[in-house]
């Protein structure tokens, strides 16, 4: 789905371009295209997705 902005009446160039950088950041698109510049092998992924689950869920220690 392509991101678009339109300009609304009286809307500056200037603004119109950090309402689209805003866009562009909420969808996220710059984070896909880095994670997906380099193949990574599946266990690499799942590996990744551990390590986060463990990062994340840490038990308490009194």
């Amino acid at each position: 789905m392509p991101t678009v902005v339109r300009k609304k009446p009286g809307q500056s160039d200037d603004k119109l371009i950090a309402d689209f950088r805003k866009k562009v950041l909420a969808d996220e698109i710059l984070i896909e295209l880095k994670e997906r510049e380099f193949y990574r092998k599946p266990s690499v992924i799942k590996q990744a997705k551990i390590k986060e689950r463990r990062k994340t869920h840490r038990p308490r220690s009194y």
